[in-house]
């Protein structure tokens, strides 16, 4: 079939591309509806993807942030769409998409885990949080499309007086979305109470000196490579709210290796929610 094809009509008739195609076809059928914004490169990462409403995130995301096919790859194979329904209300939040909605509670802006590969930091097993710091601002267009949508950097290390102390915050940014500051502090260490503490000081601070009317309160994220008892530490009463911890990764695992990421996460997450009703 392929030979007599490409006899007849020329080159891109391999088996390969023939099974493509088949696949394109059985998944839009109807061609005034394919998405014209989208390029065939485009397509043929989402024919990669089964389930329907899955494709349909990154359809949306990809023509609402114009993704390269390459950018498309990394967040099919990084499973954004997984992660992101880790968040509260996520399944809530992609019916809403579908009418035009828009997420606008802050902590519906959290992934986990988040994937920083582009940062180079994957072969360096002994790098320091300056140096975590240093690449992601060195790759902030990738940092800025792995933290999702509405995004702005701010400033990093920030001097920030409170008493008669400063403090640097690691990286701030402000997400138009939510219309809120989004402090960020990394960890390569185990997260503890400590950290906790401080993170919701920084957000008291920008609570008090740096909203203005109509925004949402701050929030902050403390991003650690360790997390296994980080929800728990988050509820044991102290009250914290706002402050967030979500695990990163300096490389790309493995599919099995991060659903099971995912799955730990979210069964977390619904422990402490139970806990908390």
């Amino acid at each position: 079939m392929s030979a007599r094809l490409t006899n007849e009509f020329g080159s891109g008739f391999s088996p390969v591309s023939l099974r493509r195609m088949r696949k394109f076809y059985q998944l839009y059928p109807i061609w005034s509806a394919v998405l014209t914004e989208l390029s065939w490169s485009h397509f043929q990462e989402l024919i990669k993807v089964d389930r329907k409403e899955e494709r349909e995130f990154y359809e949306r995301e990809a023509i609402k942030y114009n993704w390269g096919y390459r950018e498309l790859s990394r967040q099919i194979n990084t499973k954004l769409y997984d992660r992101y329904l880790i968040s509260p209300d996520k399944g809530k939040i992609l019916e809403d998409a579908k009418v035009g909605k828009i997420e606008k509670q802050p902590e519906e802006l959290l992934k986990t885990p988040y994937i920083f590969e582009f940062a180079g930091l994957k072969e360096n097993k002994n790098y320091l949080e300056t140096d975590l710091e240093r690449a992601l601002l060195s790759h902030l267009t990738e940092f800025l499309l792995e933290l999702g949508r509405g995004f702005s950097f701010v400033a990093n290390q920030q001097r920030i007086k409170i008493g008669a102390e400063y403090y640097y915050p690691d990286l701030i940014f402000y997400n138009r979305l939510a219309k809120c500051f989004v402090i960020i502090d990394l960890k390569i260490g185990k997260l503890t109470h400590q950290d906790i503490g401080q993170m919701q000081m920084y957000v008291n601070y920008y609570k008090k000196t740096q909203m203005i009317e109509g925004e949402n309160d701050p929030i902050g994220i403390l991003l650690c490579a360790d997390k296994d008892d980080a929800v728990v530490e988050m509820t044991l009463g102290d009250n914290v709210k706002n402050v967030y911890a979500s695990k990163y990764l300096t490389y790309l695992p493995t599919k099995e290796e991060l659903i099971r990421i995912i799955k730990d996460e979210k069964e977390l997450y619904e422990l402490a929610h139970e806990n908390t009703e």
